[in-house]
C-alpha cells in the first residue's frame, strides 16, 4: 500500500510539472500567472510526496 501511495504522489508531482512546462511553452495571455500557480502546486505536492515517502520508510523499518 505504501508503495502505491508514493507512486501516486510522485505521479501527481510529475503531472503538475509537465502541465507547467506545457503552459510555459504555449504562452499566451495569463500564462505567467498560471505558471506561478502550477509551480506552487508542484512545491506543495513535492512536500506531500516527501512526507509520504519518509512515513513509508519509517513504518517499513518498524
Amino acid at each position: 500500500m505504501s508503495n502505491t501511495l508514493v507512486f501516486v504522489a510522485a505521479a501527481a508531482v510529475f503531472a503538475v510539472l509537465l502541465a507547467g512546462f506545457i503552459n510555459m511553452f504555449r504562452g499566451g495571455e495569463g500564462a505567467p500567472q498560471r505558471s506561478q500557480t502550477l509551480m506552487r502546486w508542484r512545491v506543495g505536492l513535492q512536500f506531500v510526496a516527501l512526507a509520504i515517502a519518509l512515513a513509508a520508510l519509517y513504518f517499513k523499518g518498524r
